[in-house]
């Protein structure tokens, strides 16, 4: 089939040129009834968009992306940051351009933020939702928009939101119950750590973690389910005094990337090498945690990974009409002592991961 343009498919629909662009690029002061007629026509004659030669021409960005994604626990949202970035500045000849808005915790601020970034005429906006109940009727409004959004890390399930990008929340919390039954004895007692319970993600592995340790440990109680908030001196505090309270703790599940202050804590205590915890994530300054034998494993996330992928949703989407897959579930990397070196979050030689 011949490949049509838009000149040709605003003499087909009886509109401007600039009409037409608006239609398929999800912009504004268009009808609505205009704007699904024109992409009845380009998607019924095949029209694909020449992104580059469009970026080159009108000297702007053709993917404009917004991010909102927290600035803390920054060892693991600068990581899904970078993977954004870097896959950004991959397709600038295409015209990407990448709109960074954080916000300074999970759920805290966010709001505000996605909103800030939806007034820049955005085609795709990437989000952590923290709170997805307040962000909904945002995400909704942005979709009717025809602006594509991306959830990475958390999801916003209720919404109709394009896709979401994690490692599945259910498995993670499988996979560390599985490994902490494995380390300790079947009638050891253990807690949660985690952020909020009123995140998707959060709240899954808690569940799932839950649900198989008392399968696997029929004899071992979870005495507490600690919300850190993602704060690392909130979270210190809790799990100091959880310590406290719970002489017999034999293990910890720290379900985000916020274990530094858990380590502190058991250190603290004086007891390393007597609690063992099984984090999430990986970065460097783990690393002596899992040398004194703390932390024996970390389920990691890929957060790097994360960040490229929703960059290459939204290309193959705008540039190559690909359709953008309701889920993607990136497959967990179990991390231990043994193999940690292998990670470019401890390697030095600068490697992107792939």
């Amino acid at each position: 089939m011949k490949r049509i343009s838009i000149p040709e498919i605003a003499r087909l629909a009886n509109v401007s040129i600039g009409t037409v662009d608006r239609a398929l690029h999800g912009r504004k002061e268009i009808s609505e009834t205009t704007r699904k007629r024109i992409l009845r026509i380009a998607k019924e004659h095949g029209y694909r968009p020449n992104l580059a030669a469009r970026a080159l021409s009108v000297g702007r960005s053709s993917i404009r992306i917004g991010v909102c994604i927290p600035k803390e626990v920054h060892y693991f949202y600068d990581q899904l940051r970078d993977g954004l970035l870097s896959e950004g500045r991959r397709f600038e000849t295409l015209g990407v351009e990448i709109l960074y808005q954080p916000c300074e915790r999970l759920g805290v601020g966010e709001l505000e933020r996605v909103k800030e970034l939806l007034s820049n005429d955005l085609q795709a906006l990437v989000v952590c939702p923290g709170d997805p109940e307040c962000l909904a009727p945002v995400i909704n409004q942005a979709e009717k928009q025809n602006i594509r959004v991306i959830c990475v890390a958390s999801d916003a399930p209720k919404t109709n939101r394009s896709t979401v990008i994690c490692v599945n929340p259910v498995v993670n919390g499988h996979l560390a119950a599985e490994l902490m039954s494995k380390l300790l004895a079947p009638n050891s007692d253990v807690a949660i750590i985690t952020g909020m319970i009123s995140t998707e993600d959060h709240r899954k592995k808690v569940q799932a973690f839950s649900q198989m340790y008392q399968q696997l440990c029929p004899t071992g109680r979870i005495l507490e389910v600690v919300e850190g908030h993602d704060d690392e001196d909130e979270t210190f505090q809790k799990v100091f005094a959880l310590l406290g309270r719970h002489k017999n703790l034999q293990g910890l599940y720290v379900s985000t990337a916020n274990c530094l202050p858990v380590c502190h804590a058991v250190g603290a205590r004086g007891l390393h090498g007597k609690i063992r915890v099984i984090a999430t994530d990986l970065f460097k300054e783990m690393v002596p945690y899992f040398e004194k034998g703390t932390i024996p494993a970390s389920i990691h996330q890929r957060p790097y990974v994360q960040g490229q992928v929703a960059v290459r949703l939204v290309v193959d989407y705008l540039a190559h009409g690909r359709p953008i897959p309701p889920l993607y579930y990136l497959s967990p990397h179990i991390v231990m002592r043994s193999n940690m070196h292998l990670f470019r979050e401890i390697r030095q030689d600068g490697i992107p991961e792939v």
